[in-house]
Formats: structure tokens, sequence, C-alpha cells
């Protein structure tokens, strides 16, 4: 019977310990698949991780490696015997007459200005002569005897028909491979102008110029080289022609649309051949405002040679200037044109009196050297002109 009971307590025992045994085995199942699981997880991530690693030590082992090569040395400077000079001489070199600026680029550079008027290098200052001609320098001897002697002293330009052959001047020649950029030029009409502002711009290139005298090839010097220079660089004032001419030659040429920046009291008359200084020679070159009305309405028998820079300056820079031309002309004979003197014109007494025959005032005071040149020489007085010349206009000293 005791037996009997045993059993059933251990069948009951038994029968009592299955399900536990049954949830152990789920238990252990369970925490083996977190292990797993959690394994897998651990072994990728370690893996990223370990490769991220790598990648960033390659980085900066890289890095490391760039920075710890030496760098390069700087290569040796020239030594100062061999380096080319790029300093004051090559800024103020003139520059070639023979360039290929167009207009608007020539005034552009022409009208540039230091702001510091002191000039850090010895400099010389030079008369422009600038000759606005159709073909040569017809009195081109007679000249070259003026300007012998004097180099240094001088610069000359030449403003031709682009039709006419510079070629045929001699190499000996002061005049050869003087000749400016040229465009057409018609007699009377406001391409003159642009002729004229053209040889003021290609003269100011030059720092040394300071003075800037008009020319054609029909005048002729009045005296040497050395009292014209020092007449010209000495003066205080600039030589414009300008006057007020009632009638149909004077103020009925005049534009109403040109008002009101150019009224009708403004305008004024003068001779084409002038003589200025640097500081008008830049005020000419770089207008636009006054310049670009003429161009506009000064057409036809307006004649805007004889009307815009007497207009212009008499506005501006009157106080500036003497009001009269240092080129002698005779218009007593009436007509479009002066008068023109041939070989048997020329004499001593003739000269002599071009020299000396008026009166005017210089620096303030009163003088009988009113005239620095004369107009209009043909060719055939050339032969007599360098006979007397010498002995009257003292060439020789």
């Amino acid at each position: 019977m005791k037996n009997q009971n045993q059993n059933s307590i251990a069948m009951a025992i038994k029968s009592f310990n299955t399900p536990i045994n049954i949830i152990n085995l789920l238990s252990s199942f369970f925490l083996f698949a977190c292990g797993i699981t959690c394994g897998i997880i651990f072994t990728f991530y370690f893996k990223n991780f370990s490769v991220n690693l790598q990648v960033i030590n390659g980085q900066i082992s890289n890095y490391s490696s760039l920075n710890s090569q030496p760098l390069s040395p700087p290569p040796s400077p020239l030594p100062r015997s061999i380096i080319p000079r790029l300093g004051l001489n090559e800024y103020i070199k003139p520059i070639n007459v023979e360039h290929d600026m167009s207009d608007e680029e020539l005034f552009w550079r022409s009208s540039m200005v230091p702001k510091v008027k002191e000039f850090p290098f010895k400099r010389v200052p030079k008369v422009a002569f600038m000759f606005l001609t159709r073909g040569p320098i017809l009195l081109s001897p007679l000249w070259e005897l003026f300007f012998k002697g004097n180099e240094g002293f001088y610069s000359i330009y030449i403003h031709s028909d682009p039709s006419y052959n510079q070629s045929q001047v001699d190499e000996s020649s002061i005049f050869h491979g003087r000749r400016i950029p040229s465009k057409e030029v018609e007699w009377g009409k406001i391409n003159m102008v642009e002729a004229e502002k053209r040889l003021l711009a290609n003269a100011l290139l030059d720092i040394s110029n300071q003075r800037f005298v008009l020319l054609s090839e029909a005048c002729i010097p009045l005296f040497n080289f050395s009292t014209i220079y020092t007449h010209l660089i000495n003066s205080t004032k600039n030589f414009v022609e300008t006057y007020d001419q009632p009638g149909p030659v004077g103020q009925g040429r005049y534009h109403p649309r040109m008002s009101p920046t150019i009224k009708l009291p403004q305008w004024r008359k003068g001779s084409q051949w002038f003589e200025m200084d640097r500081d008008l020679a830049l005020e000419v070159v770089s207008d636009q405002t006054y310049f670009s009305i003429f161009k506009k309405h000064c057409k036809g028998s307006c004649y805007a040679d004889e009307h815009f820079l007497p207009t212009f300056v008499n506005m501006k820079f009157e106080k500036r200037n003497s009001g009269r031309t240092l080129t002698w002309v005779d218009w007593s004979k009436g007509g479009p044109h002066p008068t023109r003197y041939y070989r048997s014109d020329v004499s001593v007494e003739f000269l002599k009196k071009l020299r000396s025959e008026s009166s005017c005032e210089y620096n303030g005071k009163k003088t009988s050297v009113c005239h620095l040149f004369a107009r209009k020489f043909t060719p055939h007085a050339l032969s007599r002109l360098m006979i007397f010349a010498p002995k009257v206009m003292q060439f020789n000293h």
C-alpha cells in the first residue's frame, strides 16, 4: 500500500514537473536565439566600425604623409644685373606715333593726368609742332634749317591725307616717321576739328610736350628756334584767336539748336591756327559735350574749324587765353582764302615787316613780337626763303 502511494506521489511530481521542463526549454531557446541575434548585430557593427576606422586611419595617414614631405624651396631670384627694367623710364617713354589705336582709345589714353604735380625725374619741356597737311611738308628744307641743332627741345607730328605715300620722305629727314594715324579731312568740315584733336592727342602721349602749335604745309617760322621756344615756354597765356563777328559769316553760322549748352552771345569765330599749353590741350581732347553739339549741328556753311575752338575756349577758359593767334595771315583781299605768297613776294623787307609790324601784349607787357609764324607760302617761294631766312631769321643762332 505504501509503495503504491509512493508511486502515485512520484507520478504526480513528474506530471507536475513536465510543464516546467518545457518552459525551461523554451526559455533557453529564446535566450539562445537572442544571443545569436545580438551576436550577428554586434558582428556587423564592429565590422563596419573597423572598416570606417581603417578609412579614417588611411586619410590621417595620407594627410600625415603629405605634410611630412618637405616643401620645395622657392626659385632663386635672378641677379639684378639680368632683371628686365620695368620702371619709370618705360612709363614715360613716348609711344610710337605709328600706333594702331582707334580715336576712342587714343583720346582715352591721352587724357590721363597724374595727380602728383611734381615730376620725379628731370624733364626738359618740349614744344610739339603739329602739321596738318594734304601731303608732304612743302617747305621742309626751311624747317630743317629751323630745327637743326635743337634736338630734344621739340617733337613733330604730321596729319596728312591717308592717300599720301609717306615713303617719299627721305629717311634722313626730321619729318620721316612722324606721321600719325590719319583720316580724310575736308575743308570747313567737322573732320578738320577731329584731325586737330587727333594731333593734340598724339602729342599728349609724350609727357615732355608742354606747348602745342598747329601749322600747315604753307607755314613758315619768322624767328629762330631759340626765340620761338623761349617765347612759348615762358608764356602765361594760350593763343587761340576769338572774336565776336555779327553778320552772316559770324553769328549767322550759329544754329539755334545748340542752345542752351551754347548760346548765341557765346558764339565766337577765329583762326584755326592755334598755340596752347598742356592743360588746355587736355581739355580739348577730353571734351565730349561741346564737340558733340558741333558735330550734330555745325554743318554746311558753319565751318567748324573757325568756330569750335574759339567758342569752346572763350566759354570755358577765357582768362587763360590771349584771344589772338601767333600765325600771321593776310585777309585784306577778301574771299574764303587768305593771300598766297610766291617767289617774287619774298624779300628781306617783307620778312622784317612780318616780324615786327604789329603791337600786342605778352605776359602783361607790350611787345612787337606778335607773330611767330606766317602763311600762306607756296613751294615757289622756297628758293628765296632759303636765301633770306638764315640772315633775317638768324637760324644759325
